[in-house]
């Protein structure tokens, strides 16, 4: 196989950061253990495993390698990390199903601890505390950051707090994740002369470089027939999303799948004119395309398919609660309210806050990019967070 760019992992350089010699040296203890397995696999490794890989190989991944990630000093920053108002709003739709159900939350890839934080107090002010809050995040990095921020909690709400090495078997209440969908490992596919074909990573002389072989008979081949696109494009499918939501629709007895991420409906991710795909890496609040630079030190995401999460969903016997925009769900959840619940002559206080909601809203920023979808079982009640706006019908 001929590789399709020998500079694969030089290219762009130039135009970020560069990192700490220690950081480096970590890298490339990460490029010597992928070039071992992409040797062992005969020298194709698809580029999911490869993404896997770079995010989350024990204590040399992006996600486990202990490095800074979220807010000014990492490379992104995240809606809770904008501003309590997240959580606060995101709260009243929990409260709302915790009300008809009981049982506890569970949080998936908590970041900071910072939506729990704030999810909890709201919560406990609302007078609809869990039972539990679980936490599954497997980064140990992470849970040490998490266990910092919620150290702030009073007792009867930080008590309530456990890590999970696992989903629970059983579960009742509501299941929530922000930006975990996008983090998931996705297959790339490319359409040439109306043939799929299979994108993975090899090594040459210069380091890793771009293959493709042709895609084997069977459910991702079957899936990519599906699609309806010219030649000469690249893309993603996700069959780890799919697999994540079968897994929690197996577990959910009663109760609410809250997910919030970017991304859009089949029709849309798959157009014509997005031939490239969505993958996109992040460093140091620099974003680009190219997931082979500084491996393990750069995040990488690709939007998701709310169709195929929604597909699943339904296939696992889960009912299709509600999908909309960010803005939308805010608004309906009440972010509006507690803002004017802040005095305006506070400004202090009042004017980083209209900010940060702004930043949330606004379609120009993460107000329509950013998408919200419910999921659920045993609910007998419209969700708050889609009584205007519901985009069900595009997915």
């Amino acid at each position: 196989m001929k590789c399709l760019n020998e500079s694969a992992n030089v290219a762009q350089r130039g135009s970020l950061p560069e990192p700490s010699a220690e950081a480096l040296e970590q890298s490339a203890r990460l490029v010597e253990q992928v070039r071992r397995e992409i040797a062992a696999a005969g020298g194709f490794l698809p580029f999911s495993r490869i993404m896997e890989m770079l995010l989350y190989t024990p204590g040399l991944g992006y996600y486990s390698g202990g490095s800074a990630k979220f807010g000014e000093a990492g490379d992104f920053v995240t809606a809770p990390e904008l501003t309590p108002l997240f959580g606060q709003t995101v709260a009243q739709q929990v409260a709302q199903v915790l009300r008809q159900t009981g049982g506890s939350v569970l949080e998936f890839g908590a970041g900071t601890g910072k939506l729990a934080r704030d999810v909890l107090l709201a919560l406990d002010a609302a007078g609809v505390l869990p039972d539990q809050y679980g936490i599954l995040d497997l980064s140990g990095d992470l849970r040490a950051r998490q266990a910092e921020t919620l150290e702030v909690l009073p007792p009867a709400l930080k008590d309530r707090v456990v890590w999970l090495n696992s989903l629970p078997d059983s579960f009742t209440g509501v299941m929530l994740g922000n930006e975990v969908l996008d983090a998931m490992p996705v297959e790339l596919i490319s359409k040439q002369k109306g043939e799929w074909r299979l994108r993975g990573i090899g090594w040459s002389e210069n380091g890793f470089c771009w293959l493709e072989q042709d895609l084997p008979p069977g459910p991702l081949r079957q899936q990519a027939e599906q699609l309806a696109v010219p030649d000469d494009y690249v893309t993603e499918l996700c069959p780890a999303a799919q697999g994540y939501i079968q897994s929690l629709a197996e577990r959910l007895q009663a109760g609410l799948i809250l997910l919030v991420d970017y991304g859009f409906g089949a029709s849309e991710y798959y157009h014509p004119q997005r031939n490239r795909g969505t993958l996109m890496c992040h460093y140091r609040h620099h974003a680009h395309d190219n997931p082979l630079l500084y491996p393990g030190l750069q995040d990488i995401t690709a939007h998701a398919d709310f169709s195929a999460v929604a597909r699943a969903g339904i296939a696992a016997g889960l009912q299709l609660l509600g999908y909309t925009t960010q803005a939308h769900f805010l608004i309906n959840a009440g972010i509006t309210q507690l803002l004017m619940s802040v005095d305006p002559r506070d400004t202090a206080r009042y004017l980083p806050l209209a900010s940060a909601a702004q930043k949330l809203m606004s379609p120009a920023e993460m107000g329509e990019l950013f998408k919200v979808i419910a999921l659920g079982k045993g609910l007998n009640q419209p969700l708050v967070g889609f009584t205007r706006g519901d985009l069900s019908r595009l997915l």
